[in-house]
């Protein structure tokens, strides 16, 4: 069946941006917005919202261009602990080299870089000289003993005196980080501290996608963000406050029902008042006001639920996650009713697995055809359900080969004899690379290759761990990949 689109993000789109000026204005033309989750390639929300562009944001905030700059917060601990980003595979120093350089090179503005709980650590002093040397402002914010309770102290010069005043340039500041615990909501409100001492006027948002407020609690929407963050113990709730202020039944998540209090008593500190009466007040997110088929969503949702269970599972497996994690998801799809049945691309795996006794991948087309790929000596799975797809949405009979056993077999000899590696059969990305060889002097094979982008958005399972590399072009490529728990070999190490 083809998708159905859920979300109007054009729509989103203007509709955030207008609301985020509306806010900048309520404060007196100064907001600090603290902004959650993922600015560039937010693809969970695209699976969840069918028709959320994985760009929206930073449309959203090219909108805002001419009003907005950037500040990246990252905790100095991070950096000396070498913390990695699980889903790029790389430090958090170099991913804010990254944001730096995506940012500027979509024409926004990034003002300065702050180190968080900074004390010196010997790896933060390394990356902030580097940043200097680069030409990137660098501020340092310290450890405020009694965070986040002791706030007499905390709003104090003993407190957020301390920290390095962050200048600014702009009437909308988006702090962002690399990773959740960098500092960020501290880094707004020691800049609010800063700018009442010098008479500025400022006030401070939150920008979360995710839970959506005003969606039911249990909206599968709103469960697939608690079953994606199931290693974080977020939990989805009720706002007590927004209720008892407005009589609204609104969602939240717990970590900021629970600061809230601290929140507004910092708030009183600085300005006498609170401008919030609640936590979903604070924010600014006005996703849920575009939603255009919540029969869409909700489908969308529950594919999503079933793709974290096999994700969780498969980090257990490789010794990345807990066994808690696994529960957690588990109890949402009790609670939801939600089957790994809805997903027939695994059933069609697992069939094909049986039949040749060897691994099989699956791939559910966007027409609803069902394509599989087997284990050979020239072709992992992967690679044989790439070619099998591509030749099934071009029309190519499944008796034509697109890329000539003497293209693989060299290949094949490199691998082995040259590059040290013990499995010959090649990675989706050596078939790729060996069909756009081919493709040059062959029609079929370029007429496969044109192909490519309709895999996008595509279900695709393995019934083995699939490689970095194979785990990594269907990223690239924009499928939804779930993989058995299990590896195909009985190996410790699995590279």
């Amino acid at each position: 069946m083809l998708k159905k689109i859920g979300f109007d993000n054009e729509k989103y789109v203007k509709m955030q941006s207008e609301h985020i000026r509306e806010r900048i204005n309520k404060f007196g033309g100064k907001l600090y917005l603290e902004f959650g989750g993922k600015l560039f390639d937010d693809y969970h929300a695209s699976r969840v919202l069918p028709g959320f562009a994985p760009d929206s944001k930073v449309k959203m905030l090219m909108e805002l261009k001419d009003q907005a700059e950037i500040v990246i917060v990252v905790n100095a601990s991070d950096i000396e602990k070498n913390k990695i980003r699980g889903d790029l595979g790389i430090t958090y120093d170099l991913d804010v080299l990254r944001l730096i350089d995506a940012f500027r090179g979509i024409g926004l503005l990034v003002g300065s870089v702050v180190m968080t709980r900074y004390s010196a650590q010997p790896a933060a002093d390394a990356f902030c000289k580097r940043l200097e040397s680069l030409g990137v402002k660098v501020y340092r914010h310290y450890t405020i003993p009694g965070y986040p309770s002791d706030v007499d102290r905390i709003v104090s010069d003993e407190g957020f005196g301390k920290n390095e005043y962050i200048e600014t340039s702009r009437s909308l500041v988006v702090i962002t980080a690399p990773g959740p615990g960098s500092g960020k909501m501290a880094t707004c409100l020691s800049q609010l501290y800063h700018e009442h001492k010098r008479g500025i006027s400022a006030g401070y948002a939150k920008f979360e996608t995710f839970p959506i407020w005003n969606l039911p609690l249990n909206h599968p929407v709103n469960l697939a963000y608690e079953a994606a963050t199931a290693d974080l113990n977020d939990i989805n709730m009720i706002d007590p406050f927004h209720l008892e202020a407005y009589g609204e039944m609104t969602v939240n998540y717990n970590r900021d029902v629970e600061i809230f209090p601290v929140l507004a008593a910092t708030f009183d500190q600085i300005y006498g008042e609170c401008p919030y009466k609640s936590p979903t007040d604070m924010g600014v997110n006005m996703a849920g006001n575009c939603i255009i088929d919540d029969e869409a969503c909700c489908e969308a949702s529950r594919q999503e639920i079933i793709r974290r269970f096999y994700a969780e599972q498969c980090s257990v497996k490789k010794g990345l996650g807990n066994s808690g994690s696994v529960d957690k998801i588990k109890l949402i799809m009790k609670k939801t009713g939600i089957s790994l049945d809805e997903r027939p691309v695994i059933a069609a795996a697992k069939a094909k697995a049986e039949e040749t006794g060897a691994p099989a991948v699956a791939i559910e087309l966007s027409d609803g055809r069902m394509i599989t790929g087997k284990t050979s000596a020239l072709l992992g799975a992967s690679s044989a359900m790439l070619l099998n797809a591509l030749k099934a949405l071009a029309g190519i009979d499944d008796s034509v080969c697109l890329i000539s056993p003497t293209v693989i077999e060299p290949i094949q000899r490199l691998k082995i004899n040259h590059m040290g590696n013990h499995n010959p059969r090649l990675h989706t990305d050596e078939v790729l690379i060996a069909l756009s060889v081919s493709a040059a002097a062959d029609k079929t094979a370029a007429l496969a290759l044109e192909q490519l982008p309709k895999l996008c958005g595509t279900e695709v399972h393995s019934t083995v761990i699939l490689s970095r590399v194979d785990e990594s072009v269907f990223k690239k490529l924009g499928v939804n990949l779930t993989c058995e728990p299990q590896y195909q070999t009985k190996k410790l190490y699995h590279g």
